[in-house]
């Protein structure tokens, strides 16, 4: 691997070194807090965020190492299109606050599929999303999170990834299993700052460099390594249409239509429906704090071709014969993969341009990426497993055990991380990239079209659901089969791929996925008969508990909750004696003292959903115009690049 300026300065150290102690500054701050010896506490943060750790939470769950690496590799490949991915957050955060939050909040869960269980009745629905999740979680956050900061990680340090990334799991691991969601939440915002920070500086210093934008868009166009053999060949040379959002709808890398319907009805399932980003806004003190910190994120996700995408393109326009290399014994040898080096772009930046001690705080931005991915995967894992799953197979276990098998949990995933690494290492980066886009966008996008179904429309049931998300895995999975046994051809080479992967792009064919499924699940929904009206109470928009008018029926349930409600602590028994060991282990970790041990799970009343729904008229005005800003914003730059 061609050699660059390492990490190995006494000053870039000590910024590091100080970054990971503030990280668990704050994470053993979040310690502190009163009442984390709770369920609701450890994995909703108590339910009381404020906007802005809710917004940069969002952020910083979304953007991790793969976004600077990967997202400025796709810059120095093929210019900004993919970039649509990121703008379109805006609108999907508000949607998520807007459309699918008052509902979830309305139903009083802990996760989706604790929600979709409860509007639709049954438990496989529930089972099945919770699984898949998980193996989603594993299998491609985690992927490429530790691939992403393994390469890194491996440029600036030149230390071995499995010392790399499993110190940065014991860290990760250690405030997420102590600290809860509250712990993530307050690490992530702290975490926020550092990215946007050094994102910002680097982004500087790279325009400064390279003589501004008009330099960059003629610089980039010339950028074309030296070892091409065929100078007539398209290979190796810049896009035409690298520097524009809307290509041709036919024949490019990313048709217009289909990615922009991609990078937005086809990315709802991950704003609106994964537990990740979720269980963020669910963590809000109330719904104006969740869209306040949603219009954050959005205004956040909106920076990303300034701040990645740009910085990867100046990375090949000064340094083409690296970033641009098509001579895969040449790319071998700069970069260690043979069949291309635009994933290195970012870190090369980082690692030429930056001086001494600015060097050491992009790399804790690296750092900053990969944790914040990281701890919330294992939060929100742990609490779908614990939620959904445990509590399925022990149907009245304490709080003091789900809070046990919680920590316990995120300590597996930690554990299955590493055992990852060679999975992941053995992987090409412009496969494994490929790979990540591939398998959440086929298995991810029916889930999309399900809860959006789920919420508007009232006679969709369970068989409806079940059977109309088989039905769009089904298809995702039969192409996604296809797209490995035949990959992509190399540059210059005949596409002899089946018409299915050469001539129906996958953006369009992830259209043709929620057109499939929402079809699939009207169709099975009306094979069974419709539910009945009590059982929709809460769970779709038309039915939430903010808008029915039926006292009756609130009085009604809140008698039944104070009957299901837990014998005081006193009644439950006396408190077993315990050691100084177990008390100071319990204190540490906040689990709750042995004699609450029969205690269950407190459901979220009818009251406190009540209270989360409520706002403000003015504060609500205020939230609606400038929800209304960011999208005229969003949209601005869309027609800006357009």
């Amino acid at each position: 691997m061609v050699s660059a300026p390492g990490l190995d300065h006494w000053g870039d150290i000590c910024v590091v070194t100080l970054y990971f102690v503030s990280v668990l500054a704050v994470g053993l701050w979040s310690l502190c807090r009163p009442n984390r010896g709770s369920v609701k506490s450890y994995f909703l943060a108590g339910r009381n965020m404020k906007w802005w750790p809710v917004g940069a939470s969002l952020f910083s769950s979304n953007i991790g190492s793969e976004h600077f690496v990967g997202l400025a590799g796709t810059g120095a490949a093929a210019g900004i299109a993919m970039v649509l991915y990121e703008w379109s957050s805006m609108f999907l955060v508000i949607v998520l606050a807007w459309l699918f939050l008052p509902v979830y909040a309305s139903a009083g869960v802990y996760t989706l599929p604790e929600f979709m269980a409860k509007r639709c009745g049954g438990n496989r629905l529930r089972v099945y999303l919770s699984c898949l999740s998980l193996v989603l979680y594993i299998v491609t956050k985690l992927a490429v999170s530790i691939y992403a900061g393994g390469l890194f990680i491996k440029l600036a340090l030149g230390w071995d990834m499995y010392i790399s990334i499993a110190g940065l799991l014991l860290v990760t691991g250690l405030y997420t299993v102590l600290g809860g969601l509250a712990a993530v939440i307050y690490t992530d915002t702290f975490q926020t700052v550092i990215m946007t920070v050094g994102a910002v500086v680097l982004s500087i210093i790279s325009f400064n460099k390279i003589g501004g934008y008009q330099q960059l868009e003629h610089r980039y166009m010339m950028a074309t390594p030296h070892s091409i053999t065929n100078m007539s060949s398209s290979c190796g040379k810049p896009r035409d249409d690298a520097f524009h959002l809307f290509r041709d709808p036919v024949t490019s890398d990313n048709p217009w239509p289909g990615l922009l319907i991609q990078s937005s009805l086809g990315c709802m399932w991950y704003w609106c429906c994964d537990q990740v980003i979720v269980q963020r806004s669910l963590a809000a003190k109330n719904l104006s704090h969740a869209k306040a910190g949603s219009i954050l994120a959005g205004y956040l996700k909106l920076t990303p071709l300034f701040f990645m995408v740009f910085p990867g393109m100046i990375s090949r326009a000064l340094y083409p014969d690296v970033i641009a290399c098509v001579d895969p014994a040449k790319c071998q040898e700069y970069c260690e993969n043979a069949i291309g080096c635009s994933n290195v772009a970012y870190p090369k930046l980082v690692l030429e341009l930056m001086p001494v001690g600015l060097r050491g705080l992009l790399m804790a931005v690296m750092l900053s990426a990969i944790m914040s991915s990281l701890t919330s995967i294992f939060n929100s894992s742990a609490t779908l497993f614990t939620m959904d799953l445990w509590r399925r197979l022990r149907k009245h276990a304490s709080e003091r055990e789900l809070l046990i098998v919680g920590r316990f949990f995120v300590l597996l995933m930690c554990g299955v991380a590493i055992l990852w690494i060679p999975m992941v290492r053995s992987s090409q980066g412009g496969q494994l990239f490929n790979y990540i886009q591939a398998v959440q966008g086929y298995l991810g996008t029916p889930i999309g079209a399900l809860f959006l179904v789920a919420i508007l429309w009232k006679r969709m049931n369970e068989r409806g659901a079940f059977f109309g998300l088989l039905t769009g895995h089904a298809c995702g999975i039969a192409r996604m089969t296809i797209d490995f046994v035949y990959p992509a051809p190399g540059c210059g080479e005949a596409d002899r791929r089946p018409e299915i992967l050469s001539a129906v792009h996958y953006t369009y064919y992830g259209s043709l996925s929620l057109i499939i499924t929402t079809l699939a699940i009207v169709i099975f929904s009306y094979t069974s008969p419709r539910q009945d009206e009590d059982e929709l109470y809460g769970v779709t928009w038309w039915t939430r508990v903010d808008c029915v008018s039926k006292i009756s029926r609130d009085l009604q349930l809140r008698e039944v909750e104070r009957s299901q409600e837990p014998p005081p602590l006193e009644a439950v028994g006396p408190e077993v004696e315990q050691g100084r060991c177990q008390r100071w282990f319990n204190t540490a970790c906040g689990i709750p003292t042995a004699h609450a041990i029969n205690k269950e799970t407190p459901e979220i009343t009818i009251v406190q959903r009540r209270n989360f729904l409520i706002e403000s008229p003015n504060i609500q005005n205020i939230l609606n115009v400038n929800a209304a800003i960011g999208l005229a914003f969003m949209a601005f730059l869309i027609g800006y690049f357009r």
